[in-house]
């Protein structure tokens, strides 16, 4: 094969398609760019579309033609929207290939397919003609997800590194696949209880110490771990257990591997021309040109793409606020205002509306949840009451001072109860989920558990209790892989988790204990109903500042929790606390039980009596134990 005429005009694209990638519109760009392997005037081939405006020449080349660009050019469109096109005979799934683009300085160069489905494993760079046909079992899971995806409902997701999460124990240096992944992973996230995994991105990317967070191949699932169709069956083996599947996505910035989308056709195509608007300082990575109308169509396009081939429950979008503020992360004269001079990236802005407004329509079973760490109003508001439409926001100022206050020495943690109790002053300003995630436990930050004070026993004291008030506290929850179990040393991607250290007393209690909390999240509606409102949540008493104690009131319209942390390793008998009926009142979580690694300093059934106290006219007297949280309910 080769001579060019063997390279055959045909398209995928109707005028009307056209029209809406030029006007930013096409939000189904997979099904026309990229490779496809189809049937052409009886002959089987693959069709190659590929955007390069200001190309002079671009071929397609491979194995199949020993990489000669001269052997099978594409044909440039004749609507001036910069697609070229091809159809080459002969070619299926498995054929490994590039494109080959002039550019305007008379330059030779070699790129993958930003739409390719499959690539090369690295360090390889070339994309592969595949396709995402699987034949899904999980109609019962799409059936029922409106429900369990939504926001009144459950929502607790345990995040996971697919490269770090567990390898092959006779060799550390061999990652699972998604398929091995599967079989571990799916039971063990189901007798812990959560509702959701969210996967760090697996899109694919060269680099491994950018955890995935450097796409090269925004449309391919990473071949490190399989191809796409084994992505699949870890996403419907999840389904199939009623757990859903969120998946980090990365719309903020690209690397400059010389393959990839950076320069693409020899001009700042996906990017801005000017570093000042183009360029990412944190990252030496490139910025999206976001007011392009072709690349918000590849990127809306690439979102929907997960929903929709992947039947993904929802987005989470990465690093929101370097997005939204042009100034993010530089100095003054290193960054250029919008048209009314302010700060704001307007262009951003109207496409993350567009995007929510997108998704929710054609998904509306799923969710969009935004990492932003700044004050910008209105991330998880809709957009027709000026928000940016996500269905949540990462609440990373509740995350800050949490960690802040749970590393204090109890001693100390008399004087920062208002750190610790600031946090629902904002709390239903958003839609907030309580992120404690992978950025906490690296980089010399230590585990979750190494954060805490104390000995052994009150450093897994103190860790049960911070997830008590994790669970107790409005808003979704996140906890990265690791800190289920209270693993001691930090997060390294190049390793896997330190599962000898599962069966420990003190760990295994870890793990008991967060698979109670799950469980009483998903069956407590006063935990669940109101969890971003306001009328969900009440404090109780805040003022016993000396002895580091918190009491506050969960509810639903049916039902309520009360809740009492002790911040101190001091246990206190004969707490009495108010409560505003008679009757008796059930201890339904106690974190210092003894199956929990706790001192089992428990309470039982108490009676209330007839005693104002907290504004109440009733009161109970509890046994408060150690570095614990204690969880009753009145008895109907």
């Amino acid at each position: 094969m080769s001579d060019n005429q063997n390279v055959l005009p045909h398209s995928l694209f109707t005028d009307f398609d056209i029209h809406l990638f030029k006007s930013g519109k096409h939000f189904k760009l997979y099904e026309k760019m990229g490779s496809h392997v189809l049937t052409h005037e009886n002959q089987k081939g693959t069709l190659f579309s590929v955007w390069a405006p200001n190309a002079n020449a671009v071929s397609v080349i491979g194995n199949f033609n020993g990489w000669n660009k001269e052997s099978h050019k594409l044909m440039p469109r004749w609507d001036h929207s910069g697609i070229w096109e091809g159809f080459i005979p002969g070619l299926e799934n498995g054929e490994v290939y590039k494109y080959a683009i002039d550019t305007k300085h008379g330059e030779w160069i070699e790129k993958a397919d930003p739409y390719a489905l499959m690539w090369e494993l690295p360090p390889r760079t070339a994309s592969i003609v595949w396709d995402t046909y699987y034949e899904w079992e999980d109609k019962d899971w799409l059936a029922k997800r409106k429900d369990k995806n939504s926001l009144k409902s459950a929502y607790s997701v345990y995040e996971v590194h697919l490269g770090s999460w567990k390898r092959d124990p006779a060799d550390n240096d061999r990652r699972l696949t998604y398929r091995e992944i599967a079989r571990d992973l799916v039971p063990y996230v189901k007798e812990l209880g959560f509702t959701h995994v969210e996967f760090m991105p697996v899109m694919q990317h060269p680099f491994e110490p950018s955890w995935g967070y450097q796409v090269t191949g925004y449309y391919a699932a990473a071949s490190q771990f399989g191809n796409p169709q084994d992505l699949m069956f870890l996403i419907e083996e999840l389904h199939k257990n009623d757990i859903g599947v969120i998946l980090d996505w990365v719309p903020s910035h690209f690397p400059g591997d010389q393959h990839g989308l950076y320069r693409f056709d020899g001009s700042a195509l996906y990017e801005h021309e000017n570093p000042l608007e183009g360029y990412h300082p944190d990252w030496k990575s490139y910025i999206f040109n976001y007011g392009r109308y072709e690349v918000r169509s590849f990127l809306i396009s690439n979102a929907l793409f997960w929903l929709d081939r992947f039947h993904v429950d929802g987005l989470r979008v990465d690093a929101v606020a370097s997005m939204l503020y042009r100034d993010y992360s530089r100095k003054e004269g290193e960054w250029i205002p919008n048209q009314f001079g302010g700060r704001e990236n307007l262009e951003v802005i109207s496409l993350l509306k567009e995007l929510n407004e997108e998704v929710y329509k054609q998904f509306p079973d799923t969710q969009t949840i935004a990492e932003e760490s700044t004050a910008f109003p209105g991330v998880s508001r809709p957009t027709f009451s000026g928000g940016l439409g996500f269905g949540m926001k990462w609440m990373m100022g509740w995350m800050n001072d949490t960690l802040s206050y749970f590393e204090k020495d109890p001693a100390y943690r008399r004087h920062h109860q208002n750190d610790i109790t600031f946090s629902t002053v904002y709390a239903f300003s958003e839609n907030f989920m309580l992120p404690l995630s992978h950025d906490e436990v690296v980089y010399g930050k230590g585990s979750l558990l190494d954060k805490m004070p104390g000995n052994e026993w009150q450093q897994f004291a103190n860790l049960r209790l911070l997830y008590t008030y994790m669970f107790t506290h409005p808003g979704a929850k996140l906890i990265f892989m690791g800190g289920e179990f209270g693993q001691r040393a930090e997060w390294n991607f190049q390793y896997s988790l330190d599962w000898h250290e599962v069966e420990k007393p003190l760990n295994k209690g870890v793990s008991k204990l967060l698979a109670k909390l799950n469980n009483l999240y998903k069956t407590e509606s006063a935990l669940t109903e109101y969890q971003f409102e306001g009328k969900g949540f009440s404090w109780l008493d805040t003022s016993d500042n000396e002895n580091s104690v918190l009491y506050y009131k969960r509810k639903s319209d049916d039902e309520e929790v009360f809740v009492i942390l002790n911040m101190t390793p001091v246990p206190r008998e004969n707490y009495e606390i108010g409560v505003p009926k008679s009757g008796t009142y059930t201890e339904v979580f106690n974190s210092d039980n003894g199956d929990f690694g706790g001192s089992n300093i428990t309470n039982g059934k108490m009676k209330a009596s007839k005693k104002e106290i907290h504004g109440m006219d009733y009161s109970i007297s509890i046994n408060l134990p150690p570095l614990a949280g204690v969880i009753f309910k009145h008895q109907k």
